[in-house]
């Protein structure tokens, strides 16, 4: 059998950028962050801003307050035919009101009913991840999967914690989709198992979570294909229910688990190395296709008694169990990409007065720290807090999906000299509204603009 993984955890090697690493905290089982650079991402780094947002493990943060609230689950057919409700991570400062998705790398529109994950060459793909978190629902995404060696496509459940459900697609295996949960990140290789499906690149299907407080089941076209009772997962060692049972965001992702950087179990995995001159990358990248996500809200737990409001979700304890977090009118916004949980007005730009009359803020007390998950430094981001992809030519990676719930030892990587710097980017500034996939040149050139931004961030 093969080994399968987290894709949270593949996604959090392949994802993480060694750019600047030695001045950037890491964050973990008994090494939370600092004071100055306070959240944990789900990459296990420690900065501001974005840092703070979707992803922030209040486990490893400097305390409960670090990571911004949550947004509360919100019911609703989301029809991906266009960018208008999708935000890149470099601009998304926690306002759930004016989007419903955050992305990473470049979506593209296709035929005004679609959106492409894209990913090119020197890239490491394209990640979408909801602004609002589900507590228990029915979610479902109309899909196709890209294909090829070490080409995976992912839709899972990601909670700050690590909880995750997974539907996981191997590019080598188009007749078979795997299915998967994991508890706050524990690596269990007995939790995977396959669901069979006709080719996941020719035909688009319908996948989908039920995930309720005693169980989840997966269902493909509105089969039931599977499920998982909580009842069955209890760890005696531990003495918990290994159970998905923390707020979660929605994360759609592609991404090349086969880079030769990555650990022989995770290429493995994926069906080897990625070919980047494979006939696969059609018009000069891979993709997937995703054009509807639908999401029905159910009620918390029975016994739920934290319930102090209706804005946003929150923990009361670093255990991150579901009797451990509550619902109140927390704020989710931050005033720019070096403020956090902790203090969500800090802006420098508001605050420049009062530097140049000799007071610092908190972010000019700070070498340079983190701001955006995958973006070396302060960037555009950090310094304008209003840049976008159009703008900025930065994406970053975020995640996943993004994710991560077990980083391992796999990094993109990144160097610099005197004449020259590589970094991987989850993709480049494309607007990624065009109405067809660009051709070969078009994803060359993708390739190109994420190299020149990603010296600009060094």
């Amino acid at each position: 059998m093969k080994p399968t993984f987290s894709v949270a955890g593949a996604l959090a090697a392949t994802f993480a950028i060694t750019a600047l690493a030695s001045d950037t905290p890491s964050c973990g089982v008994d090494n939370p962050c600092p004071s100055a650079t306070p959240c944990c991402s789900q990459y296990g780094e420690c900065g501001v801003g974005a840092y703070c947002l979707g992803g922030c493990d209040p486990r490893y943060s400097y305390d409960l307050q670090s990571c911004v609230a949550a947004p509360v689950c919100k019911s609703g057919d989301y029809k991906l035919t266009s960018l208008d409700d999708v935000q890149a991570n470099t601009a998304y400062l926690g306002d759930s009101s004016g989007t419903n998705w955050v992305s990473s790398g470049t979506p593209v529109v296709y035929n005004d009913n679609s959106i492409l994950l894209t990913m090119a060459q020197s890239t490491v793909g394209t990640l979408l991840m909801s602004t609002h978190y589900v507590w228990y629902g029915k979610i479902s995404a109309t899909m196709t999967s890209s294909q090829g060696a070490g080409v995976v496509t992912a839709f899972i459940m990601m909670s700050d914690v690590h909880d995750e459900i997974d539907f996981e697609f191997v590019g080598v295996d188009l007749d078979a989709v795997q299915s998967n949960y994991y508890f706050q990140g524990i690596t269990d290789y007995d939790n995977e198992q396959n669901l069979t499906v006709s080719n996941t690149v020719q035909n688009t299907h319908t996948y989908t979570f039920d995930w309720q407080p005693d169980s989840i089941t997966w269902y493909i076209d509105d089969v039931a294909m599977r499920t998982k009772n909580r009842n069955d997962t209890y760890n005696t060692t531990t003495q918990q229910y290994h159970f998905p049972q923390s707020p979660a965001r929605i994360e759609l992702s592609l991404w090349p688990a086969g880079l030769a950087g990555n650990g022989e179990g995770t290429i493995d995995w994926a069906g080897g190395l990625v070919d980047w001159n494979s006939a696969d990358m059609t018009n000069g990248y891979y993709y997937a296709i995703v054009s509807d996500v639908t999401v029905e809200c159910y009620d918390p737990p029975s016994g739920f008694s934290m319930d102090y409001g209706s804005d946003a979700y929150y923990y009361t304890s670093t255990y991150g169990t579901n009797d451990t977090i509550a619902i109140g009118n927390n704020s989710t916004e931050l005033a720019s990409f070096y403020a956090t949980g902790d203090d969500k007005s800090d802006n420098p730009d508001a605050s420049a007065s009062a530097s140049a009359s000799g007071s610092k803020s908190t972010a000019s007390a700070t070498a340079t720290p983190q701001t955006v998950p995958g973006v070396s430094g302060g960037g555009n981001a950090g310094n304008s807090g209003t840049s976008d992809s159009s703008s900025s030519g930065s994406s970053g990676s975020s995640g996943s999906s993004g994710s991560g719930s077990s980083s391992g030892s796999d990094t993109s990587s990144a160097s610099s000299s005197s004449s020259t710097s590589t970094v991987f980017q989850q993709g480049s500034g494309s607007s990624g509204t065009s109405q067809a996939p660009p051709k070969v040149v078009a994803g060359s050139g993708i390739a190109l603009l994420g190299f020149f931004v990603a010296c600009l961030l060094l």
